[in-house]
């Protein structure tokens, strides 16, 4: 093919792998494509999108002419695509020069891209776009050619080791050049400080751009990442979220909400907290969203991580430090924090309370924790020692202490509204619990606490974001400030950078957050007692009721109380797990925080009183009123967890409950008909009969139901008084209707067979024996009851 036919088809061939922006044509859904169900078309589509494949050389033979694609401005970020459309140039300089107004007779904005980055916003949108897919069977996003092909490209294009491939070239000796710096095409306002490429630097004093080999290395690593963070990323903005800490707003906000979940109109006013709204939560990511960004999160700190030691010179280091290693001295910060720490902050908020918040989990302990992506691996040993955490990382702690300390907290909030009986949610709090518990971390964290808290100096206003941005008209290296001694004054252009000025800072290390955490370890407590309960249930009455009721009777479930739990599904082993996990988490948290052994000691027994003497839940937490009982919220908490219930009967007819699943639907219809005609017929005749005090009296009341005397049971917390209705007394058959008894029936009759005794003579042993059985209980009971079948 010609170079024209290849630029006219790449579109194309772009969209027939990655599918289209609107999420219409799947593509090759590298998503779901997994070696395991597709081998062959696994190998094939990772050989042909290789950085070093056919298409990669595709790309770079039509960067060598300087192609530009059209991507349309409305499939961007919200953010980005919000401040396009109003004309404010987004920080970002990788759309610096490239938006474009629509042709004559065209519709909307569109970016004029080359064709590297043409390709890898398609592949990076591909992640977003192409949610619902079809799945015939179970993916393992990990497994994934799109998950291995991100992998493979972060290790070529930002390697730990070595330097950037270069990309072949058609021409010998030559080099495919980098995007020239193109003019605006539309008037735009800045709404930050102007950054320029990395790019820029390295070329900007070059006659030629072939002449520099680094400045194309750096030109793919930062294009990459800054494609990678923008798409993954950067789907809510900074100014947005610190507008969203105000309370007034978060008021306004509430309004909102419970207005449009009414049926009535929201007001006229509400209409820019409608667009509030929408714009910070119309984007929801995925796990594998999530756990694509940890794979980047990784790897920048092994990126990061791989920087040759400075030099003792500093004009030695200006000198011979390549860009690339200059270029890892500030990937995460320049790139990755700001955007990270939104996206994290949204994930904390709004992730539903399952066990799927693993992912997200896992991303945010992977960005706490750079030194396990250090080269200095420690030595492998057989016990589990945690290594202590080195002072070289107390800059880096300083650097990202909200991502340590009020990322906490929002979990803490999360935790304390889970279920910890669950075995993945107590993993959870151990996971997080043993990361901060590691040794020395705990003790920078609240170093950084302390330099953010001594006084503050005259600091000129905003002036906090020149530690994050270089000054205007040059690139973020070339104008990086010098090295700054006042750590304090670091940590507060953190926090403020991110916050805002009016933040109000909560420690970590404060009384507040520590009475969460007695608040979590009550609950540990709590949930270690219910779990407990649980495996103390004896394996003989689960096998009684399984087996042994089948020869009943009358079936225990007729009377309508539940005495199961849901948690009786978790099993022996996963509550063991519980178990494990919850008592590891209640010790790292007394670790950092310095718990009271006897606060913990007495708290463990308060939760222990909790069980009466027959081993029985109380009552969940009510105070009285006028209504009778109302549950506060700590009841609703017992309730739900599972750590105290009410007795739950079923007070109506009896012989109007809802078919069981143990009973046969013909003949409980069928024996419910016979038995209203035995009653309508013969009611005056059993009336008489149990209104008799003699033995006959006394036999009758004991097999025919009489709810005219209730027994004493507890009803609703709500209501406290209940209208008694009179059914007198009546023959009830619907017990024959019971699979239960059905079975014992007929065992009884199959067994009777093989001593030679017929269906009749065995029917009437059945009876015979019955009739004595309750003669005696006749006799033998202290006072009447009223015998339900």
């Amino acid at each position: 093919f010609s170079l024209k036919e290849l630029h006219s088809i790449f579109p194309w061939l772009v969209e027939s792998i990655f599918g289209s922006l609107d999420g219409s044509i799947v593509g090759w859904n590298l998503r779901c494509l997994q070696g395991r169900t597709n081998p062959t078309e696994y190998s094939v589509a990772l050989d042909f999108l290789d950085p070093s494949g056919p298409m990669m050389k595709l790309v770079y033979k039509l960067q060598a002419e300087e192609y530009r694609y059209d991507f349309p401005v409305s499939y961007l970020p919200g953010p980005v695509k919000a401040s396009i459309q109003e004309q404010v140039l987004p920080e970002c300089s990788l759309y610096h020069n490239k938006v474009q107004f629509p042709s004559s007779g065209g519709v909307g904005l569109n970016l004029s891209l080359n064709p590297f980055e043409y390709y890898m916003f398609y592949f990076a949108i591909s992640l977003i776009t192409q949610k619902n897919s079809p799945v015939t069977h179970h993916i393992s996003p990990s497994n994934s050619a799109y998950f291995i092909l991100v992998d493979t490209y972060l290790n070529c294009f930002l390697p730990t080791e070595g330097s950037v491939l270069p990309p072949p070239s058609s021409n010998p000796g030559g080099a495919i050049p980098s995007p020239a710096p193109r003019s605006p095409a539309v008037p735009f306002t800045s709404y930050g400080m102007h950054h320029t490429s990395l790019l820029k630097r390295h070329i900007a004093h070059q006659p030629s751009v072939n002449a520099d080999p680094a400045s194309q290395e750096i030109w793919r690593s930062e294009t990459l990442l800054q494609i990678f963070v923008e798409m993954w990323l950067h789907h809510y903005s900074l100014e947005m979220y610190q507008k969203m800490q105000s309370p007034h707003v978060k008021l306004e906000v509430l309004h909102y909400r419970l207005s449009i979940s009414s049926k009535h109109h929201g007001s006229p006013a509400q209409s820019s907290y409608q667009a509030l709204h929408a714009y910070q939560e119309s984007f929801k990511p995925t796990e594998e969203h999530v756990l694509v960004v940890r794979l980047l999160v990784k790897h920048l700190h092994a990126f990061s991580n791989s920087l040759k030691p400075e030099p003792l010179s500093p004009s030695a280091h200006s000198h011979t430090a390549s860009p690339l290693e200059e270029f890892k001295r500030v990937v995460i910060p320049r790139f990755v924090q700001e955007k990270l720490y939104i996206f994290l902050q949204h994930c904390f908020g709004h992730w539903p309370l399952d066990a799927s918040f693993r992912a997200v989990l896992e991303m945010w302990l992977s960005y706490l924790q750079p030194w396990r992506y250090a080269p200095e691996k420690p030595p492998q040993s057989t016990e589990s020692v945690p290594r202590n955490v080195s002072e070289k990382w107390a800059a880096f702690i300083q650097e990202n202490l909200l991502m340590y300390t009020k990322l906490f907290v929002g979990f803490l909030n999360r935790a304390l509204r889970t279920d910890l009986v669950s075995p993945k949610n107590a993993l959870m709090v151990f996971r997080v619990a043993k990361v901060f518990a590691q040794p020395n971390l705990a003790e920078m964290i609240l170093k950084g606490e302390q330099l953010f808290l001594e006084p503050e100096l005259v600091i000129p206003h905003r002036q906090h974001r020149l530690f994050m941005t270089p000054t205007l008209g040059g690139s973020f290296l070339s104008s990086w400030p010098p090295t700054i001694t006042d750590a304090s004054f670091k940590v507060k252009s953190h926090v403020y950078s991110l916050e805002g000025q009016d933040f109000q800072y909560k420690q970590m290390f404060g009384t507040e957050v520590r009475n969460l955490v007695l608040k979590l370890a009550q609950l540990i407590c709590q949930a270690q007692q219910t779990a407990k309960s649980i495996s103390d249930h004896p394996a003989e009455t689960v096998a009684s009721h399984s087996f042994f009721s089948w020869f009943r009777f009358t079936p225990s479930e007729m009377n309508g109380s539940y005495t199961g739990n849901d948690l009786d599904e978790i099993g022996q082993d996963s509550i063991k797990k519980t178990d494990e996990y919850l008592d590891k988490a209640l010790e790292y948290l007394c670790q950092i925080f310095k718990l009271n052994e006897a606060q913990l000691t007495q708290m463990m027994m308060k939760c222990g009183t909790d069980q009466d003497e027959n081993g029985k839940k109380q009552l969940p937490d009510c105070i009285e009123s006028d209504n009778g009982l109302i549950l506060t919220p700590l009841g609703r908490y017992q309730i739900i967890n599972g750590l105290r219930r009410f007795e739950v009967q079923y007070q109506g007819d009896r012989e109007l409950q809802p078919i069981r699943t143990y009973e046969n639907a013909t003949l409980v219809r069928l024996l419910f008909r016979l038995s209203s005609v035995l009653n309508e017929r013969f009611a005056d005749q059993m009336d008489v009969l149990c209104s008799r005090e003699d033995f006959v009296g006394r036999f009758c009341r004991y097999h025919l139901t009489n709810p005219d005397l209730i027994r004493n049971t507890r009803y609703s917390p709500v209501v406290r008084d209940r209208t008694k209705q009179n059914w007198g007394p009546r023959i009830s058959l619907r017990f024959l209707a019971s699979y239960r008894t059905l079975i014992s029936l007929l065992m009884i009759y199959f067994i009777a067979s093989w001593f030679y005794i017929g269906p009749v003579g065995c029917t009437f042993i059945i009876l015979i024996g019955y009739f004595l059985y309750a003669v005696i209980m006749t006799l033998f009971s202290e006072k009447w009851k009223p015998h339900e079948h």
